[in-house]
């Protein structure tokens, strides 16, 4: 299987605060590793550090077969990354004067230099792929958040991505509205896109991961399958959390 992301001993830091601690981690091309933990505990750090949002102090990291060095180097590898890496935040983060058409469109026009034509019919066909083809000519702000997270999903495979990273895409959404991300999230699992997703939504993360992560304090301290790491965690920490997390 083709390695798309592989860390060795990264380490992450805040001025003193070392909050990636020799992260070991690879991601199969067509997995799905969900991230789980505490907040606090790196796991949005960890998949920010893979498209270059955040910069890693010390150890490797390689995404598609292109290097990403410490400290922000290889400005080269990280554009190309960049065109190659899909990420959907816990914010929408649309454009708020442009139509919904308008915000997908612009990242394949201005990215990778796609005539307006073959946007606009980009931009028109994932609209329907998250089944919300018939908003393209709204504004955000008159879309719900459920719709204006699919419109951000959207947005991210307008690059025609080789990875999907997702940063807690359901936590700003109210509960209702977090069933029909999930969904869309789930036809992307299942049509074989490599993603790597942190979420608190547990009942997703055993459905849908290959493999799930938890980390604690910075470190991956268990990992496995999800019924191995739901139904029988090894490690202490991992049972505390469960417990905690799964009791609600």
């Amino acid at each position: 299987m083709t390695q798309i992301v592989k860390m060795k001993g990264m380490n992450k830091y805040f001025g003193k605060l070392h909050v990636l601690k020799n992260i070991d981690l690879t991601v199969e091309q067509g997995e799905v590793v969900v991230v789980i933990g505490a907040s606090g505990s790196g796991k949005s750090t960890l998949i920010r550090c893979v498209n270059g949002l955040e910069e890693f102090e010390s150890g490797t990291l390689k995404v598609d077969s292109h290097p990403l060095a410490p400290k922000g180097g290889n400005q080269k590898a990280l554009a190309e990354i960049r065109k190659e890496v899909g990420m959907v935040f816990q914010q929408f983060n649309l454009f708020p004067h442009l139509t919904v058409k308008r915000n997908i469109m612009l990242a394949p026009m201005k990215v990778k230099n796609a005539p307006q034509v073959v946007a606009n019919a980009t931009a028109e066909r994932l609209l329907n792929r998250v089944d919300i083809g018939s908003q393209a000519d709204k504004y955000p702000s008159q879309l719900s958040g459920g719709q204006q997270q699919r419109v951000a999903i959207a947005r991210a495979l307008a690059m025609e991505p080789k990875l999907m990273l997702f940063d807690e895409p359901t936590s700003a959404l109210d509960p209702e509205m977090i069933g029909e991300v999930l969904d869309v999230m789930r036809e992307l699992a299942k049509e074989g896109m490599t993603m790597m997703v942190v979420t608190h939504e547990m009942g997703f993360a055993r459905e849908v991961a290959d493999r799930v992560i938890y980390i604690h304090e910075g470190q991956i301290v268990e990992e496995g399958k999800p019924a191995d790491v739901f139904d029988n965690p090894q490690n202490e920490r991992t049972q505390a959390f469960l417990s905690r997390v799964l009791a609600h």
